[in-house]
């Protein structure tokens, strides 16, 4: 099989396609050929080294993907050759197949192909459970969303609107705010153009009730500053490659709620509520992933550069049929 391969730390320029044995099925795992797998950047993070765990090298990057079973292991129970799957995990899903544990694995919905299946899962997984169970996002609520160009934040805009909140949309080109606008957004924010704290208390001169931050860096102070007494700020993220220092004089003056999102931390039973409420989203149409751009797998530098230089709008995916 063909699979790109990071042979040594470094940027996305290091990774090779090279020819790979089919990876062997253990007990409790299946054997997934690839139609699509998704780019993050945490790929990126890892490819280089740079990522809060390390995976030793040569590597396959890549840790979302949709296929269908083509082999099970031994003691696997749940699913049978020729379901369509989709799955995550640290690396392995840049290659034409992919062993996985078939407890991490989720059925594809009828009627969604493998480009949506890949682009939905972590993006759209991520921003709905901290809306839902970090961010407690209600009908009505002011809502600001960072990086509302990217995979995560894109994907906040929609599901914030979905679940009937206003939504600010901040973003660092006008075709990242025009997506954003298209799904709802109702105000839209370049923070290249002017000073972000002054756009937003324009834009919001009664505060926000919650920001959505998987950005980090620069614009999370004037992103906190901007919320009203009670606010929520919740952390996804530092896509900038920079942790914000935030002042506690503002949390402890504003009663601001300052969270941080991982999928563990979230209530059994919110956690399967938010599962059912947005595969129901999806199946019925009311949201899909915006996919910016498709790659072969002949390209899997190019879409890395792609991701790590900050043009991504929506989510990028490498096509491996």
């Amino acid at each position: 099989m063909r699979a790109a391969v990071c042979p040594a730390y470094g940027p996305p320029d290091v990774v090779r396609i090279e020819e790979h044995q089919s990876p062997a099925v253990a007990a409790g795992q299946v054997r997934v050929r690839v139609g699509a797998a998704a780019v993050n950047f945490p790929d990126v993070l890892l490819i280089a080294g740079q990522y809060q765990i390390s995976v030793p090298t040569p590597f396959v990057p890549g840790s979302e993907f949709a296929g269908i079973i083509i082999e099970i292991g031994e003691q696997t129970t749940g699913f049978a050759v020729g379901d369509r799957v989709t799955g995550t995990g640290m690396y392995g899903a840049f290659a034409e197949e992919v062993t996985a544990a078939a407890a991490t694995l989720a059925r594809i919905p009828d009627g969604i192909d493998d480009h949506t299946a890949a682009a939905f899962g972590v993006a759209h997984r991520t921003a709905y459970h901290t809306l839902r169970s970090v961010a407690r996002v209600r009908s009505g609520d002011e809502v600001i969303v960072l990086g509302a160009g990217g995979g995560v934040g894109l994907a906040a805009v929609q599901l914030a609107v979905q679940l009937g909140a206003s939504v600010t949309a901040v973003a660092s080109s006008a075709e990242k705010l025009d997506v954003a606008a298209s799904y709802g957004a109702r105000h839209l924010i370049n923070h290249r153009s002017a000073p972000l704290r002054d756009a937003l208390r324009e834009a919001l001169p009664d505060g926000a009730d919650a920001v959505v931050d998987p950005v980090g860096g620069e614009l999370s102070e004037p992103a906190l500053r901007s919320l009203r007494r009670g606010g929520r700020f919740a952390t996804v993220g530092f896509a900038s490659g920079d942790i914000p220092r935030i002042p506690l004089n503002l949390v402890l003056v504003k009663g601001i709620t300052v969270l941080g999102f991982q999928f563990q931390d979230v209530p059994t039973d919110e956690f399967t509520r938010n599962e059912d409420e947005l595969r129901s989203l999806l199946v019925s149409g009311s949201v899909r992933p915006h996919v910016g751009a498709v790659y072969p797998l002949a390209e899997t530098v190019d879409a890395l550069k792609h991701v790590a230089d900050g043009r991504a709008i929506g989510k990028i995916l490498i096509d491996l049929t």
